[in-house]
């Protein structure tokens, strides 16, 4: 098991929010709090340090208390660029990722990426068929694979599968579809708390 201090959580904001219409999404208000908010909370008992990801209203982000970092490279290049930016800044030997839009993800997130040996580690959950899903935003990532992972974005490449595919990936499975719901869209703000 890796110790709770050797990982440094990454919330990742920056997205155009292209489904909300070009607003900042993790900015924008989930059962009374921004999105990104609810993420830092529901991560900072996992790990020992935060960092949040954002292209956008920098200041704003800045007021949760945790240092922000822009993409590296140019802006809105999908998760890997904040992943980049994460691992470019991480302090541990380890760097936790989620997405700002998704805010019932599991409390033990961490701590069950951990227990695996891998240099990344990422959750499954089944999807409405029952088929188990990769869910690739949601992982635990070596820092050592920064120049690699900087490679493949200079590459052009942006698909976060097509780069753990190059490396040692595991997966965790989590039996909670509902645990990775994502608040994409407006009509998703609106969701009943679970």
């Amino acid at each position: 098991m890796i110790p709770f201090d050797a990982i440094t959580g990454l919330v990742l904001a920056g997205g155009r929010g292209s489904r909300m219409g070009g607003i900042d999404k993790g900015l924008q208000i989930f059962q009374g709090e921004a999105q990104a908010q609810r993420a830092l909370q529901r991560l900072r008992p996992q790990v020992g340090s935060l960092l949040l990801s954002a292209n956008r209203h920098l200041d704003a982000y800045a007021a949760f208390g945790v240092p922000v970092w822009p993409d590296a490279g140019s802006e809105f290049s999908g998760p890997l660029a904040g992943m980049l930016a994460g691992l470019r800044h991480c302090r541990t030997p380890y760097l936790a990722c989620v997405p700002c839009d998704a805010p019932y993800f599991p409390l033990d997130l961490v701590q069950r990426l951990a227990a695996l040996d891998a240099e990344v580690v990422m959750a499954s959950a089944p999807d409405a068929d029952g088929v188990l899903r990769r869910q690739p935003v949601f992982c635990l990532l070596r820092t050592e694979l920064q120049d690699s992972l900087a490679a493949f974005l200079a590459g052009g490449g942006r698909k976060v599968g097509e780069w753990t595919a190059q490396h040692h990936t595991l997966c965790v499975p989590f039996g909670d579809a509902r645990a990775f719901f994502n608040a994409n869209t407006l009509a998703d703000l609106d969701q009943p708390e679970t």
